[in-house]
């Protein structure tokens, strides 16, 4: 399985969207372009699929709502997105960016997360939200082979019945006046109390839940030291081997569960799985 993985970087790192930032205060295009576009409608974060693809609609298709002019594809055809109800129809159903990010390609999966980051204040005004600078990093040991060892942690906020055994990466903002990288080294620190090092930036990712920019690292620890994790943030924390992880994945155990394939976190586990990290 390893072999075969080959992503180069993390899901919606890649936009195959122009986002054309000109245009958005012109009004005569804007009205020109509304006539040819395709529409994605969305529900605060939730829009139509159908199978790996979304539910682009028309114009006189579209519900009322809000517009949001998105940008353009290589082709020149705008797209926008309208904020509206959507409910499912035959041959689709309801999805979220967690559930399907990582399945569409790069324009669809760029049209669904700007469309779910942007929003529209009361006078109609698109606004582009500030964005969060986040670091989120896999710790790992360092050791090649099925015997490698990586740090993964429960967040006490993961209650549902999905998450509830759920272990993913460690991450935590950026705070004022901090680097990224003293930011991943504070919050290794912090949540579980190992020191790091050998840091390494991998990749970032637009996630907007609610409009964070995740920058991805790996970094080595010791797993002699002990995990002492920050009981307000993280309610377990271990190491766990190549071969645990791989047979999670490959199904031959279900004790505990890793990040959604949509998520960064999946994917630094994935390139550390593959030998990559």
């Amino acid at each position: 399985m390893t072999e075969a993985y080959l992503p180069l970087t993390p899901p919606l790192a890649r936009s195959g969207l122009r986002r054309v930032a000109h245009r958005r205060s012109d009004d005569a295009w804007l009205a020109d372009a509304w006539a040819r576009a395709r529409v994605l409608v969305v529900d605060r974060d939730h829009a139509l699929a159908r199978g790996d693809r979304l539910v682009l609609l028309t114009p006189p298709a579209a519900p009322a709502g809000d517009r949001l002019f998105l940008g353009e594809d290589d082709e020149g055809t705008p797209y926008f997105a309208v904020l509206a109800p959507v409910a499912d129809e035959p041959g689709t159903t309801r999805v979220t960016l967690r559930e399907v990010g990582h399945l569409l390609d790069d324009l669809e999966s760029a049209l669904l997360v700007t469309a779910i980051a942007l929003r529209v204040t009361a006078n109609g005004r698109t606004i582009w939200p500030r964005t969060d600078p986040a670091v989120i990093v896999l710790v790992h040991d360092g050791v090649p082979g099925d015997d490698g060892r990586c740090l993964l942690g429960h967040n006490v906020a993961w209650t549902g019945p999905d998450w509830v055994r759920r272990y993913s990466c460690l991450a935590g903002f950026v705070e004022a006046g901090e680097s990224a990288e003293a930011a991943v080294v504070r919050e290794v620190a912090e949540e579980v109390g190992v020191p790091v090092h050998r840091l390494r930036y991998v990749g970032s990712q637009a996630w907007p839940y609610p409009g964070s920019l995740m920058l991805g690292f790996t970094a080595e620890g010791d797993p002699g030291r002990p995990v002492r994790v920050d009981e307000a943030e993280i309610s377990e924390a271990r190491w766990f081997s190549r071969t645990e992880v791989r047979d999670v994945l490959e199904g031959r155990r279900d004790d505990f569960g890793l990040p959604t394939g949509s998520s960064i976190a999946h994917f630094l586990v994935m390139e550390w799985l593959a030998g990559r990290a």
